[in-house]
């Protein structure tokens, strides 16, 4: 096995696989795998397991695996398969020719309950659900062996087989492995490892009518694989002396080592699976990819980019516990990712009339402007200028309040890319006294790129010109809800979403740069922030800007 890869950062994983290498356990290569059930979209947690598992496998030079963990049809889909491996690839650990489906080792994991059969390991058990319960004990109390445990192994194989034909109803029968109902661990009182489902599987159709637990058919699955980490969040940590049972009894050699690393969650953001599902099918969202969502489908739509998660999740690095980390730190690594690699546009959401009085009435200048300021790779564009402009209706105050370094009556401000202008009149509706218009004059010898060195100003705005706009509608997100703590068995979210989780604002202002963005383009807004073309809400030719994120974290003051 190679030496470690030097330039990944060291954390407690890499220094306990470090350790245990030493030892040479495996004759085999490095191998890790993620083990999604296909019975609902990936999130940022996903994300982390992801990168947890597929970067150990690279520093150890092995291999990666997806495996789908699709041992009970009642809930399995083949649209979340699509989804998973597509967000996989998307977020760049894409394991290649390694995807595999638990349902593929069926008869394996069929074969292995009736091995541990024969050995009396096993046994079939008639209790219904709720006397299972009753018989498994509590925290405090040990459980009571159930009044099927000693039934010969000849019984036990018939009514297995039996069950593999149909000949039962469903959940009438279970198989459970003979442990210690008096363990202090709850998980090696007897588990359940096979139950009765009568249900069409999305690959197996009808093939099979028994479907192995999660717990027992995962560390055959590993061990078919040639896994050597099976590497999970922590709350797995008591399931793995019943894993390490399982692989014992098999006698499977070079076991699979499972090992336990800290759950990610985030602040003020749903990851439970339970909690996402009431969010979409109650309609508070739209759907599992509504860019408030932490699922990677909805990240993705709103227009986080797969290196600011993977920045992410690397300045974080390897977590023991549960962890809960400031969405802000997710915030600053996607704005470090952005802020050279998208062109700087100018859009107005909320536009201001403004009509420059000594400029030629029928002119128009086609100047030029950087893209991004801190990337001159990406040069320059041509922005039309004319007489008559759009500015955002909160770049001008009538009366300047202290700190107002914007346009205000009988004061100067830059125009981005421009020239200077001084506002000489305030045009207001005589019914209600809003202001709709403003009329100004602007200084020629002030053009940008000129070398101009006179008098300064110290505030500059964006504009458009009005015969040269595009519109386009802009969604504005902040934090999905109110409270930073996510309530516990929440089901009522109208009394818990922010109400201002979602602003839409039509036919905002835009420069025809933008005109034919493509899905998923993304573009800094000159002081509004990082924002990205709708993949989902384009259809009808008309431009629909998600904003990523602002400029500078908001959270805090929100919160």
């Amino acid at each position: 096995m190679g030496n470690p890869k030097e330039h990944q950062t060291e954390n407690f994983l890499f220094r306990l696989i470090s350790e245990e290498l030493e030892q040479k356990p495996f004759s085999r290569e490095m191998c890790t795998r993620f083990p999604p059930e296909p019975n609902g979209y990936l999130h940022i947690g996903s994300a982390y397991a992801i990168h947890t598992n597929y970067t150990i496998a690279q520093k150890y030079y092995g291999t990666f695996h997806l495996r789908f963990d699709d041992t009970n049809p009642l809930k399995e889909d083949i649209e979340y398969v699509n989804a998973i491996i597509e967000d996989i690839k998307w977020l760049g650990y894409d394991p290649g020719d390694h995807i595999y489906y638990g349902s593929d080792y069926a008869e394996d994991i069929y074969n292995a309950a009736v091995t541990l059969i024969k050995h009396g390991k096993a046994y079939v058990c008639d209790l219904t659900p709720d006397e299972l319960t009753e018989h498994r004990g509590t925290l405090t109390d040990p459980g009571r062996n159930s009044p099927y445990r000693n039934r010969s192994v000849e019984e036990n194989l018939e009514l297995f087989a039996k069950m593999k034909n149909a000949a039962f109803p469903a959940a009438s029968k279970v198989v459970r492995a003979k442990i210690d109902m008096a363990s202090p661990n709850i998980n090696l009182r007897d588990p359940v490892i096979y139950r009765i489902i009568y249900a069409e599987h999305y690959r197996t159709k009808h093939d099979w009518y028994i479907y192995p637990m999660y717990d027992f058919a995962h560390p055959i699955q590993d061990a078919i694989e040639g896994i050597t980490y099976s590497l999970c969040s922590i709350e797995f940590k008591d399931h793995r002396p019943l894993y390490e049972w399982v692989l014992n009894e098999l006698e499977i050699r070079e076991p699979p080592r499972q090992r336990e690393f800290g759950r990610l969650s985030l602040t003020g953001v749903v990851t439970s699976k339970r909690f996402l599902r009431q969010l979409v099918e109650g309609g508070y969202v739209d759907g599992w990819d509504d860019p408030r969502l932490p699922t990677l489908r909805g990240m993705r739509r709103r227009g986080f980019t797969p290196e600011s998660i993977r920045n992410f999740i690397e300045e974080i690095g390897s977590i023991r516990t549960q962890s809960t980390v400031d969405i802000s730190l997710l915030e600053h690594c996607l704005r470090q990712d952005l802020k050279e690699k998208t062109v700087s546009v100018m859009a107005v959401l909320q536009p201001l009339k403004v009509v420059i009085t000594n400029y030629p009435e029928n002119e128009v200048e086609l100047l030029m402007i950087e893209n991004n300021s801190e990337n001159e790779a990406l040069g320059e564009r041509e922005v039309p200028f004319s007489r008559t402009i759009y500015i955002e209706r909160d770049d001008f105050m009538e009366q300047p309040s202290k700190g107002f370094h914007r346009l205000s009556l009988n004061a100067e401000v830059r125009l981005k890319g421009a020239y200077f202008i001084k506002c000489d009149e305030v045009i207001k509706d005589s019914d209600t006294g809003e202001i709709i218009e403003l009329r100004c004059t602007y200084d020629p010898l002030t053009k940008s790129g000129t070398g101009f060195t006179g008098r300064k100003v110290k505030g500059t705005i964006h504009w458009i010109s009005a015969n040269h706009t595009v519109k386009a509608d802009v969604h504005l997100y902040e934090k999905l809800l109110l409270d930073q703590e996510i309530p516990k068995d929440n089901e009522n979210w109208a009394t818990t979403i922010n109400p201002d989780s979602l602003v839409n604002i039509k036919d905002v202002l835009m420069e025809p740069f933008v005109e034919h963005a493509r899905p998923e383009q993304k573009f800094q807004f000159f002081r509004h922030g990082y924002f990205c073309v709708d993949r989902k809400n384009n259809a009808s030719n008309r431009l629909v800007f998600n904003r990523i994120v602002p400029l500078k974290d908001t959270w805090k003051r929100l919160n």
